[in-house]
C-alpha cells in the first residue's frame, strides 16, 4: 500500500505524518510537494497540519487552488483514502471535499493539549479497529478548530452516518457545533479531523491511540484487495 503526504508551503505536519506511516505499518511513503498533478500511484492520501500559505486569507483557502489538489479530488472520486488533519481539514473543506467550515475557536486563544475523542463511526476505513463509543486521547493544536455547518447539513451527517468522532461531552475545547472533531464524506473514503493521531502513535508521545487509525487503513484496505491482513 503507497501512501502519499501532501507537502504545501508552511505546512509543519508532514514529517509527523511521514513517521507514522513508517512507525505504525511500516509501508512506503512519500512526501509529494503541491505542485505535483499526479497522484495515481498512492492509494492513500495525507494532507497534514500547519499553516499553508500562512493561512492568508482563511485557513485553507489558497491551498485548494494548488496544482495538486485537482488529482486529490480525482483520487477521492476514485475511492481512494484521504485524511485531513487539522489544516489538512480545513482544506478540505475550503475544496469542497467535505461539508461545512472552520471558525476560530469560541476563545480566541491557540489550544495545544490532549483532547478525549468519542468514536463514533467504525464503519469507516481509518476506524475500523476502534469500538463503536471509545474514548481515545489524541492531542489538538489549533487556533480556528471551531467546526460549523448549517442545520440542514447537520441533519445530512447525521442521516448519513458521517461524523466520525466528537470531543467527550463537556470537552468540547472549540465551541464545533454538535462537539464534532471528525467527518467523513458520504463515500466514507475522504475523512477530515482536527486531532492530530500522528502525535499519538506511541506511549511516550502521551498516547498511542492514534495508531489503530493507521492500521484501520491498512488492514481495510487489504480486505478490499484480497491482501493478507496483518494487523
Amino acid at each position: 500500500m503507497n501512501f502519499a503526504v501532501l507537502v504545501f508551503p508552511g505546512s509543519n505536519c508532514d514529517i509527523d505524518c511521514y513517521k507514522a506511516v513508517e512507525d505504525t505499518i511500516g509501508q512506503p511513503v512519500s512526501y509529494v510537494w503541491h505542485t505535483e498533478t499526479d497522484l495515481s500511484q498512492y492509494d492513500c492520501i495525507i494532507v497534514p497540519g500547519g499553516f499553508s500559505y500562512g493561512d492568508y486569507l482563511r485557513c485553507g483557502a489558497i491551498a485548494q487552488f494548488a496544482p495538486v489538489m485537482k488529482a486529490l479530488k480525482e483520487a477521492a472520486e476514485q475511492g481512494k483514502y484521504v485524511i485531513g488533519i487539522c489544516n489538512g481539514f480545513q482544506i478540505l473543506l475550503e475544496s469542497g471535499l467535505l461539508p461545512g467550515a472552520m471558525l476560530r475557536n469560541q476563545s480566541l486563544k491557540f489550544r495545544c493539549h490532549a483532547a478525549m475523542l468519542q468514536v463514533e463511526n467504525t464503519n469507516t476505513p481509518f476506524t475500523s479497529q476502534y469500538k463503536q463509543g471509545e474514548l481515545i486521547n489524541i492531542p489538538i493544536a489549533h487556533g480556528e478548530g471551531n467546526y460549523y455547518c448549517d442545520e440542514t447539513t447537520l441533519q445530512e451527517l447525521k442521516a448519513n452516518n458521517q461524523i466520525v468522532f466528537r470531543y467527550q461531552a463537556g470537552n468540547n475545547p472549540n465551541g464545533s457545533v454538535d462537539d464534532i472533531a471528525g467527518i467523513c464524506n458520504k463515500a466514507g473514503n475522504v475523512l477530515g479531523m482536527m486531532p492530530h493521531p500522528e502525535r499519538a502513535v506511541h506511549e511516550l508521545l502521551g498516547s498511542a491511540d492514534g495508531a489503530r487509525m493507521f492500521t484501520s487503513i491498512l488492514s481495510t484496505w487489504r480486505e478490499k484487495h484480497g491482501a493478507a491482513v496483518n494487523g
